[in-house]
């Protein structure tokens, strides 16, 4: 195998920051995952055991916050002419560069690839679009790394969502786990059903949470305080869990667009102050994550992602879930995204599928993702 040692990058929704991890991967047995869908349930043990998956090893994570001005950019990106954006794209991938460089300054021998995700600007794939801004060449001239990015777009053309993608990171490396909660700009899933993995967005979560803190003058609400002193308003809370999105059955994924135009409105329509708005929305995505993890059937559930911080919303889920709520260390919950696309960029880079069509919908299994600096 190659490529094993790798910087994954993660830029969430929410625009907390950048998360960098230098991530070292190991398996008995390479060819295990192109038979994934095989794996059966009882068959797994603990990734650090079992030849069947990988293990892991993060010797380096760190967030960096975005600068403002840059921050600002990526918020208003959906608003901007295509030239602009074409522009911050590069702008972007530029920036990734100079941290990646920064970052790796005391390993950067060891370092065989970089994996970035991308900002995501736009993803609509009922329209075979998703659109994650970073400039891959960027990246990697900038720092002679050889870079993956753009994960989604081969599989959306597939069909599929284009979304989530850490589900075969889920199956390979936190398998021992029988569901797989992220919370973060949007808040998704993963399980195994039938000996298939499956997945997908659940709700909105700190995308929303996060930009009600910002109207009191905070980042984000920090342990669920300003949640804590707000009220429940029931009007509001059924017209949140009526919406459309909910009622779909089978793969799904949400994107900006749909939280912009579909589910702000109703919280500005609304009149309520700030807390009792918080309250509620949290009340909201509790519910329909504990709906969507009890109909899994799970019975252990890993918590990861920002939100995982937010102990009044972990308080919530705990009450609702029928089962074990795990929230594992903070670098655990900091890092798992870019821990898990440092994985997919080290699968595309070898050439095995790292994006599952049990999950997305797509017509086949694939190996996505966009390779720059790869001498042939």
């Amino acid at each position: 195998m190659k490529y094993q040692h790798v910087i994954g990058i993660m830029s969430g929704t929410s625009l907390d920051g950048l998360d960098l991890a230098y991530c070292v991967f190991k398996t008995g047995n390479a060819d295990s995952v192109n038979k994934l869908n095989d794996f059966k349930k009882e068959d797994r043990q603990d990734s650090t055991t079992d030849d069947k998956n990988w293990s892991y090893e993060v010797r380096k994570a760190t967030t960096i916050p975005y600068p403002e001005a840059l921050k600002q950019k990526l918020a208003q990106a959906m608003t901007l002419s295509g030239y602009e954006l074409a522009l911050l794209h590069n702008e972007l991938g530029r920036y990734i560069g100079m941290q990646v460089n920064e970052f790796m300054a005391d390993f950067a021998e060891e370092v065989e690839l970089i994996a970035s995700h991308g900002h995501t600007v736009f993803h609509r794939p009922d329209l075979g679009m998703t659109l994650q801004i970073g400039s891959g060449a960027d990246i990697a001239a900038s720092c002679g790394k050889p870079t993956v990015c753009d994960f989604r777009t081969l599989d959306v053309t597939l069909g599929g969502q284009g979304a989530p993608l850490v589900p075969i990171g889920d199956e390979l490396l936190f398998g021992q786990y029988d569901i797989c909660l992220n919370l973060g700009g949007i808040s998704n899933l993963s399980y195994r059903e039938n000996g298939q993995r499956k997945a997908y967005d659940i709700s909105p979560c700190n995308i929303v949470l996060n930009q009600l803190a910002r109207q009191m003058g905070k980042e984000y609400d920090e342990d669920g305080i300003i949640a804590q002193n707000g009220s429940i308003d029931m009007p509001l809370l059924e017209k949140l869990n009526q919406l459309e999105y909910y009622q779909q059955i089978g793969t799904k994924s949400l994107g900006r667009e749909w939280i912009d135009t579909t589910f702000f409105p109703i919280l500005e329509q609304c009149q309520l102050n700030i807390p009792d708005q918080t309250r509620t929305v949290c009340e909201h995505i509790s519910f329909q994550i504990a709906e969507a993890c009890n109909s899994a059937g799970g019975k252990t559930l890993l918590i990861t992602g920002g939100g995982a911080h937010n102990a009044f919303l972990i308080d919530l889920i705990r009450q609702k879930f029928h089962g074990q709520v795990i929230i594992p260390d903070d670098s655990t919950i900091d890092f798992k995204e870019a821990i898990i696309f440092a994985f997919l960029g080290m699968l595309r880079a070898n050439g095995l599928p790292n994006c599952l069509a049990s999950v997305t919908g797509a017509r086949r299994d694939s190996c996505g993702g966009a390779i720059y600096g790869v001498d042939s």
